[in-house]
């Protein structure tokens, strides 16, 4: 792992520049479509933000400036991220400072983690079909998501087996759980 900072790849001339109001407009873009989609708005950008940093890692002053937020701003939206399971903390060696990095295979990761709340909500729609009664429209209802759900776990296993078959075919990197 290289001990160069966002913050290090910033100040040296990049072998391709970026431009950074061409990615500050990626950045606001896309945590507008993780925002619109549910996720608390500082936190999609910050997730957003990490997202687009080449080693996905930035310490809380580096996403401050970058954001053009409060120091609080990113504390709160980090420990949203860190309780979802989307982002770790680490400490550089020799360093006091709290560096906030994507975990590898973040989008597999996510999904995958959805069958435990899949599983969760299946079987407490089952008991609340079973408590309204399996007979009555609000029962039945319960009893239809509840299959729904069961059926998505199945897809999902599925798909993820499919995913990593493709990275392979792709000769995509292989993230490190």
């Amino acid at each position: 792992m290289s001990s160069e900072t966002g913050a290090d790849r910033r100040e040296r001339e990049p072998e391709h520049a970026r431009d950074e109001e061409a990615v500050s407009r990626f950045v606001e873009r896309f945590a507008a479509e993780m925002t619109e989609a549910g996720m608390q708005r500082m936190a999609s950008r910050v997730f957003a933000a990490l997202l687009a940093d080449d080693d996905g890692s930035m310490t809380s002053a580096e996403l401050s400036e970058q954001l053009r937020i409060s120091p609080a701003a990113v504390s709160g939206a980090i420990n949203y991220l860190t309780q979802v399971s989307m982002v770790g903390r680490e400490r550089d060696p020799g360093s006091r400072r709290d560096r906030y990095r994507l975990h590898n295979e973040i989008w597999y990761a996510t999904f995958a983690g959805r069958d435990r709340v899949l599983t969760r909500w299946e079987h407490t729609l089952k008991e609340g079909a079973q408590t309204l009664g399996p007979d009555t429209p609000a029962g039945t209802r319960l009893a239809e998501t509840a299959e729904f759900f069961e059926f998505l776990q199945t897809e999902l296993v599925g798909m993820m087996d499919r995913w990593r078959d493709y990275r392979k075919k792709f000769d995509l990197p292989e993230g490190k759980s």
